[in-house]
């Protein structure tokens, strides 16, 4: 299938034939190596990441010791869908959305992913093309794993296999929950599960309740809910009427969660 980038909010545009075009991949250049950069605060950011959690300095220090990082811009491709993939991507700032594309040339956005996420392997483990697109939503600083060092990661280290597993756990249950959603819930139920999941991976508990400090714009949650922008206008409107949320600009409070 020929990949697709992103174009507008809604849209993603089809890419010219191979031979017309400038392939988005990530290149070796560019990468700053271990060498350079300061031990100590990596060891610190990767023993908070997720995937890493449990392990010993020598083994933090044998992760750190192949990792290389990579700087994107706004709005910047890191991923192509349909491309091979040679590295898997933590992010150490930023922000990133994980999209694919439907059938009609719709946006649909798998998940918003921030600090400490893991993101692109899948495709090291399998030796498919990449099955998602994934661009920039700000700048940021990303550590990378080539295919090789991880794999041998995997090795020397079962702790990051059995972790990795429960994080492939983790993401399939999602996607469990997003396809049955799409399939039996209504537009209402569909975007409140959205805000629900926003607020249980980013949200901040405060004294009247859930805190989601940087919501995505309404296009954003209408390509995560399946509707359209208007819609999710008129439903935040509606929740906010009816004492569920409270909206300050980009920012959203979860004053109630029952039904």
């Amino acid at each position: 299938p020929t990949p697709i980038v992103p174009n507008t909010p809604g849209q993603l545009q089809r890419l010219p034939h191979p031979a017309n075009r400038r392939v988005v991949t990530v290149h070796h250049s560019g990468e700053v190596p271990p060498c350079e950069r300061d031990r100590t605060m990596e060891h610190s950011f990767l023993r908070k990441v997720p995937l890493f959690e449990g392990l010993e300095e020598e083994e933090l220090e044998a992760i750190a010791s192949v990792t290389v990082t990579r700087s994107f811009s706004k709005d910047q491709v890191i991923i192509l869908a349909e491309e091979e993939g040679d590295a898997l991507f933590i992010i150490h700032t930023g922000q990133v959305k994980v999209s694919i594309v439907s059938e009609d040339g719709r946006e649909v956005i798998l998940s918003l992913l921030g600090e400490g996420a893991v993101f692109g392997e899948l495709a090291l483990l399998d030796e498919k093309p990449r099955s998602a697109n994934v661009v920039a939503l700000a700048d940021a600083k990303l550590y990378m794993l080539h295919r090789s060092d991880f794999l041998q990661l995997l090795y020397r280290v079962p702790k990051i296999a059995i972790a990795l597993l429960a994080e492939l756990a983790t993401r399939l249950r999602k996607t469990d929950r997003k396809i049955e959603g799409l399939a039996l819930l209504d537009v209402t139920s569909r975007i409140s599960e959205t805000l629900l999941q926003l607020a249980n991976e980013q949200g901040e508990k405060k004294t009247e309740g859930l805190h989601i400090p940087s919501l995505p714009t309404q296009q954003q949650l209408a390509s995560m809910s399946g509707t359209t922008r208007e819609t999710v206008s008129r439903v935040l409107k509606r929740l906010e009427t009816q004492g569920y949320i409270d909206c300050k600009g980009r920012t959203i409070t979860i004053l109630r969660e029952e039904n």
